[in-house]
């Protein structure tokens, strides 16, 4: 398998002073502003669609920007456990481009990665145990974490950690003491979770978002 590091510079990662929400709809307005097309991956949950509400009242040109997901769970559009239900009823009517996730597809590297992080150090639908079929290059591919969580207990369908890693920049985007205290322990050295492998070694630059 080809290393997904090679190309890479190291990390350099930082923390976002103010990292609430507001500041993380600036930054998402800032990648709007840029000229020529965009490419953006956005995580799911509800944090995407807090940030959007924000930014609805904005003059963005949306239409100059494609959207993917990091990752989904393989349920119905108007699931309500859907990511792609959610951000395209935010912002189907924008004038974005979506990209769909399809299991096995190659992955065109992004203008920005948007990355979330679950209690126990995951990001996307890379956990620390789970089940996927490993594919070579940026790709998305087809992930079950061990155990089911009970409040989403679904297969998912996950960019890798080369699509997720072919970016210009990722934003990692936490909220509670808990979290910031994992990726402190990450930033010391600890190489226990997923997130370690974006914090740490080789990729895109990272700024960190945090608030309480």
């Amino acid at each position: 398998m080809t290393d997904p590091t090679i190309g890479l510079a190291p990390v350099v990662a930082r923390w976002a002073d103010p990292g609430d929400a507001a500041a993380v709809a600036d930054r998402i307005a800032a990648e709007l502003a840029r000229p020529g097309h965009k490419r953006i991956a956005f995580t799911g949950g509800s944090t995407p669609l807090k940030v959007l509400a924000l930014l609805k009242d904005r003059p963005l040109d949306w239409s100059q920007v494609t959207i993917a997901l990091t990752d989904d769970r393989r349920v119905p559009d108007d699931h309500p456990a859907s990511n792609f239900g959610k951000i395209h009823g935010a912002l189907g009517d924008s004038g974005a481009t979506f990209e769909r996730l399809a299991e096995g597809a190659p992955v065109a590297p992004f203008d920005l990665v948007w990355l979330g992080m679950g209690e126990d150090g995951h990001v996307a639908s890379l956990f620390p145990t789970m089940q996927a079929l490993v594919r070579p290059g940026p790709t998305v591919i087809a992930t079950t974490p061990i155990p089911l969580p009970p409040e989403a207990p679904f297969d998912r369908l996950s960019l890798n950690e080369k699509a997720l890693k072919a970016s210009r920049e990722i934003i990692l985007v936490v909220t509670g003491a808990s979290k910031r205290a994992l990726i402190e322990r990450v930033l010391d050295g600890c190489t226990d979770y997923p997130v370690a492998d974006f914090l740490r070694g080789f990729g895109p630059p990272v700024t960190i978002y945090w608030s309480a």
